[in-house]
């Protein structure tokens, strides 16, 4: 058994990406509906749309970190919002790793020289009608973010000790219209990570650290 010291290492986490039997070139598809099964909010009649998001777990040596962003409260949708660096696959990507890369690239500046991509979780189906696939990566310190204000109003770090303990992913609910929609909250240090981006971390925790 690892001990605990280098439980939640980069070294760890890539070892543990690696075990194509956790998630990588997985069949199975997450999402909203897990916790909403049959929930309006769900149906998508003109299909969904795609996005990549880029996990990045940053190597501080015995104690790696995920770096999220908060969604400029400029923007139309999820005003506000933590988030994964990320958005619409655009054609000329090619796949969804080069779209995320891209996508951290032009929101906080973070440059692909310094990520070491690992592979892909399963699709997450969001219930805002994007089916998105999340790219795992690690970072190698020594980065310096630009932040695109007209996107991102900030970016910081979350240890991944604290993100991989169920203890810390609490259940919440808001109604949509007149139905109760379920989704995973997890505040941190006065930041609120819930919704698509929790998901997808619970969803990451229960595949590689559950």
């Amino acid at each position: 058994m690892r001990g605990a010291s280098t439980l939640y290492t980069a070294e760890d986490f890539r070892r543990r990406a690696g075990r194509e039997e956790n998630f990588l070139i997985h069949p199975d598809e997450d999402g909203d509906h897990r916790f909403n099964p049959g929930h309006p909010r769900l149906n998508h009649p003109n299909g969904l749309r795609e996005a990549a998001v880029l996990i990045p777990i940053i190597d501080h040596g015995d104690m790696a970190t995920m770096l999220l962003t908060k969604r400029a409260e400029t923007l139309r949708n999820h005003t506000g919002q933590v988030a994964f660096p990320g958005g619409r696959v655009d054609p000329e990507d090619g796949t969804a790793e080069r779209a995320a890369l891209r996508e951290a690239e032009e929101e906080i500046g973070l440059p692909a020289t310094h990520v070491e991509v690992l592979g892909q979780m399963p699709d997450y189906v969001a219930g805002s009608g994007y089916r998105i696939k999340p790219v795992l990566s690690i970072v190698r310190p020594g980065f310096e973010l630009v932040l695109n204000p007209d996107e991102v109003d900030a970016a910081f770090e979350v240890p991944l000790a604290f993100l991989m303990d169920p203890v810390n992913h609490a259940r919440g609910s808001r109604f949509w219209g007149d139905r109760e929609w379920f989704f995973y909250d997890m505040p941190y240090d006065g930041r609120r990570i819930w919704g698509v981006t929790a998901g997808i971390i619970r969803t990451l925790y229960e595949r590689l650290y559950a």
